[in-house]
């Protein structure tokens, strides 16, 4: 495929100065590659790319990567004057297909006071399919990364959060990741949504870490039938015994898919897991370990 390359730079030495700009350039329906090159620098931006959007790139520096920043919450009042609510509290929210974000740091600093509703803060929200992130890291509080839906690669990323950091229903490979919780108290690092057996849906973890402060759950099932895999995974000591939570409906403990794989570290020791929590065999484990869990040989590109 065809690619085009524009430039932002915030002294002005780009094509644009605003990461807004470069996109609001590109003509709609496009169908080759549009790479965004972000110079770095802190860009406090609320970014859409709507469907019509397809096939962007935001390209960072690897010894300095860009940062993109926020801070609206779901209580903060749109420019209609009700709640953005969780969906659109976003810093940057990608509703087009084939999106990618490399070398890029991506955060909302709302902090999450405990006790107060609606202070969901999302860093990204990513909604549309086959969409790949490489070397980004993503800062926030509560619901940091909303994986919405579609199909999902993340490389040697960083993710940061106290509560549900990771969640949505989205069907999603981490490979190499770094997981660090910020909770306070007692949280949990993925609430994952698959709400029916039949659903391709669920978050695959390899070869990644969990580090941090407080006390957390792998999971705990914002849907009924939520699947969330970790394998070849170090847990640190934060990861409570229980490991899983099924959110206060035991209904759910024999329809949820939580599964084990491997994994190292004191977090990990299954001496007081949850009865319904898998320890996978190599044969169960084997369609969650490659990027083929989200079809990566048909779409996913060198970054």
């Amino acid at each position: 495929m065809n690619s085009v390359r524009v430039n932002v730079s915030q002294d002005g030495a780009g094509d644009f100065k605003t990461i807004g700009d470069a996109i609001s350039s590109i003509p709609p329906n496009n169908t080759r590659r549009v790479i965004i090159a972000i110079k770095p620098g802190v860009y406090r931006e609320k970014i859409f790319i709507p469907r019509t959007l397809p096939f962007l790139t935001f390209l960072g520096d690897w010894s300095e990567p860009p940062t993109i920043t926020g801070n609206d919450t779901a209580s903060v009042s749109g420019n209609d004057g009700k709640p953005l609510r969780t969906y659109q509290s976003a810093t940057v929210a990608v509703d087009a297909n084939y999106f990618v974000a490399i070398n890029m740091k991506f955060e909302n600093t709302a902090p999450h006071v405990i006790g107060t509703r609606q202070e969901q803060a999302v860093a990204v929200r990513i909604s549309g399919t086959k969409a790949a992130f490489y070397n980004c890291s993503f800062y926030g509080d509560q619901d940091t990364l909303y994986d919405h839906k579609g199909l999902h690669y993340f490389s040697n990323c960083f993710i940061q959060g106290s509560v549900d950091f990771i969640f949505g229903s989205g069907r999603s490979f981490y490979e190499n990741c770094h997981l660090n919780s910020i909770a306070k108290k007692v949280a949990s690092l993925t609430a994952q949504k698959r709400s029916n057996s039949s659903l391709a849906s669920g978050f695959s973890f390899k070869d990644s870490t969990i580090t941090g402060s407080g006390l957390i759950y792998l999971g705990r099932a914002w849907g009924d039938y939520s699947r969330v895999v970790f394998s070849y995974t170090y847990m640190d000591k934060i990861v409570l015994p229980q490991g899983w939570n099924d959110w206060g409906d035991q209904r759910r403990d024999s329809r949820v898919y939580y599964g084990e794989y491997k994994c190292s570290g004191p977090g990990a020791n299954l001496t007081g897991r949850v009865t319904w929590a898998r320890v996978l065999t190599d044969e169960e484990a084997r369609p969650f370990i490659g990027a083929y869990y989200v079809e990566g040989d048909t779409w996913l590109i060198s970054p």
